[in-house]
């Protein structure tokens, strides 16, 4: 049998025992709970000392472990699998790093992330105006419809990067106008890569609980808005995995 260790799952003050139940790492059944340092404490759970492959199953256990913690605490995220060799290796953390913790606590407190993903629904639609709006792609296609051979060719080509770059152009000009209808609810945001050539947002945004509500009604009146046009995916609240991730080098 391989040597065990301490899963850490995230950072919580409390000074309390906890046990969050048999929902640990591994399939196991592990018992997560706490392991703490004065007023603070990091969620944890037994674990073998190995590196867990990154998949959306081991990725969405560790995270709900995290968001099952956040129904009664402000949580500091934790690198996805950091295991620590024992107890004692997690209290000279919590004690090398007491100051830090309770810094991102007191930011962290009462705070959520709300995630939205924006996508363009029809995308000869979108390739229809760049053409229509941009004079440079215009002349381009005109001329591309020439006779062909080498020089028709290197048109092609020219034309295609000009597209490229003018629906990179156009993702962020709808992404910042889209975020700027939030800028007076959120106190932080994050931009995340966005996949394929329809989606044009994925933000991250940190609000005050008490915000929630106004921020669902944005979100309401921007799927209102433009239902015709973009898919938006609305997830939260969750744990602020965008803007805090603790890194531990033990």
């Amino acid at each position: 049998m391989g040597k065990e260790g301490k899963y850490v799952y995230c950072i919580i003050e409390s000074d309390e025992g906890r046990n969050f139940g048999p929902i640990g790492m591994g399939k196991r059944g592990d018992i997560v709970s706490t392991i703490g340092f004065q007023d603070i404490s990091a969620v944890i759970s037994n674990s073998p000392m190995t590196q867990y492959v990154i998949n959306r199953e081991n990725m969405t256990t560790h995270e709900k472990v995290i968001e099952e913690v956040m129904t009664d605490y402000t949580v500091l995220p934790v690198r996805f699998c950091t295991i620590a060799a024992g107890a004692e290796e997690i209290r000279n953390l919590l004690r090398r790093r007491y100051s830090e913790f309770k810094g991102l606590l007191r930011d962290m407190d009462n705070k959520v992330e709300m995630g939205l993903k924006c996508i363009w629904k029809d995308m000869g639609t979108i390739f229809n105006e760049i053409a229509e709006q941009n004079q440079e792609i215009k002349k381009l296609k005109k001329k591309a419809e020439g006779p062909s051979g080498k020089e028709n060719h290197t048109l092609k080509i020219n034309l295609g990067k000009a597209v490229k770059k003018a629906l990179e152009n156009k993702k962020e000009a709808e992404a910042r106008r889209v975020m700027s209808l939030f800028r007076r609810s959120v106190i932080d945001v994050k931009t995340n890569e966005v996949f394929g050539d329809n989606m044009f947002l994925n933000g991250a945004f940190l609000i005050d609980r008490t915000r929630e509500k106004e921020f669902d009604f944005l979100v309401e009146d921007l799927v209102n808005e433009y239902e015709d046009r973009t898919t938006f995916k609305y997830v939260g609240p969750a744990p602020p995995f965008n803007f805090v991730n603790i890194v531990v080098k033990w």
